[in-house]
């Protein structure tokens, strides 16, 4: 039962409509620049080398401005459950469905940036209640991270990674979940090392399609294949990390673009979506408009640009590379991924893996790019953990 609930509300998304007129005015009287000087025929990734092609921007503006419907998202939320509680100060927004079978486990899923819980509204009713009898079934939440989509904007710093795992024990004991699963990626998979390494006394076990190892490792004894795993990654955070300096370093200024423009919103999140998937042009191969743009204009609504940057300034390169997470781990690396870990080097943190999946197919929004497979994999890996966690 739960330990306590009152500090758990109820919460609607719904915007003004004044809001969504706005967004529409802003769209249609948005100044662009020219185009782009690598300018090649699609599909073609090179295209996208100098960031998202003009035609592009504007063949999505147009279809946000004319086209998209935000209402419908806000329904899918509210089907789903939306919950607001404090903790530390600090309003924290939730989705949260029970499973009604009677052995379902509680399971905290965290997304990251530049995505929201968009990420996880295709994927929640089949882990709460699989067509399959024999899959397993799971209580699950899904958080706002601070600063994102309708959790409270920190007024100090402090909010890291450590402190916001801290928050989602304190969350799932007020759910009453005293013992949990968790899974995520990108700062949702830092944040679930977190909490496996630091609660395990409340962890059963986590999944995690990021598996960041202990700096200081060797390529000996890795395979060609996780050779090239980790020249590709390196290549990534020298090349290609822009965004990630500056949103450690000045998320402030960069925030006030974002907060105004939703042009540039879009494109600063749009320029992601399409380098970070798994196709050979666009984002769209894979990823439909709508959930792009669900997740885009929970962005711009909430005005959450700057907020939501802030955590690279609060946790950029901050897992403790002394961590250990000693509780039963089932990791992901998906091909098309942005960091992807050997398995020796993840081993070295990640002390009980107990399955490893390397898929053909998926970058870094599986449950976005191939939602049927990385519900079967989350359903697979987490059994897999339950089986280690529990007692013999």
């Amino acid at each position: 039962m739960p330990r306590s609930t009152s500090d758990v509300r109820a919460f609607e998304a719904h915007a003004t409509d004044a809001d969504l007129e706005d967004l529409r005015a802003r769209l249609a009287a948005a100044r662009l620049p020219e185009a782009e000087t690598v300018q090649r025929a699609a599909p073609d990734p090179r295209r996208w080398h100098q960031g998202v092609p003009l035609a592009d921007l504007v063949d999505v503006v147009d279809y946000w401005r004319t086209g998209y419907g935000w209402r419908s998202f806000e329904e899918r939320l509210d089907r789903i459950g939306q919950f607001r509680t404090t903790i530390d100060g600090l309003g924290i927004h939730f989705l949260h469905r029970r499973s009604p079978r009677a052995e379902a486990t509680p399971l905290v899923l965290t997304h990251g940036w530049p995505g929201s819980v968009a990420e996880f509204v295709d994927v929640v009713d089949e882990l709460a209640e699989p067509e399959d009898p024999d899959a397993p079934a799971f209580h699950v939440v899904v958080p706002s991270l601070p600063g994102f989509g309708y959790s409270d904007k920190p007024a100090t710093t402090g909010w890291g990674t450590e402190k916001i795992a801290a928050a989602w024990v304190e969350l799932m004991g007020r759910l009453g979940y005293g013992k949990f699963l968790a899974h995520g990626g990108d700062w949702g998979g830092n944040i679930t090392t977190v909490l496996g390494g630091r609660f395990p006394a409340h962890v059963l076990g986590i999944h995690t399609t990021f598996a960041e190892a202990p700096t200081g490792l060797t390529t000996d004894g890795l395979t060609a294949a996780e050779r090239e795993w980790t020249v590709e990654t390196r290549d990534f955070w020298r090349h290609r990390a822009a965004y990630a300096k500056q949103q450690a370093t000045r998320p402030q200024t960069i925030g006030y673009s974002l907060v105004d423009s939703p042009v540039g919103l879009l494109a600063w999140i749009l320029d992601k979506f399409a380098e970070w998937s798994d196709t050979e042009d666009s984002p769209f191969e894979r990823i439909s408009r709508d959930r792009i743009l669900d997740d885009v204009t929970l962005y711009w609504l909430t005005r959450t640009g700057a907020s939501s940057a802030r955590i690279y300034y609060e946790s950029h390169n901050s897992l403790d590379p002394g961590l250990r997470v000693d509780v039963p781990s089932a990791i992901t690396m998906y091909p098309r991924d942005i960091e992807k870990s050997p398995r020796p080097w993840a081993q070295e943190r990640y002390r009980r893996i107990v399955r490893w999946r390397s898929p053909e197919a998926g970058g870094h929004f599986p449950s976005l790019e191939v939602p049927e497979y990385f519900v079967k994999d989350l359903q697979e890996g987490l059994a897999a953990v339950l089986a280690a966690a529990s007692p013999r």
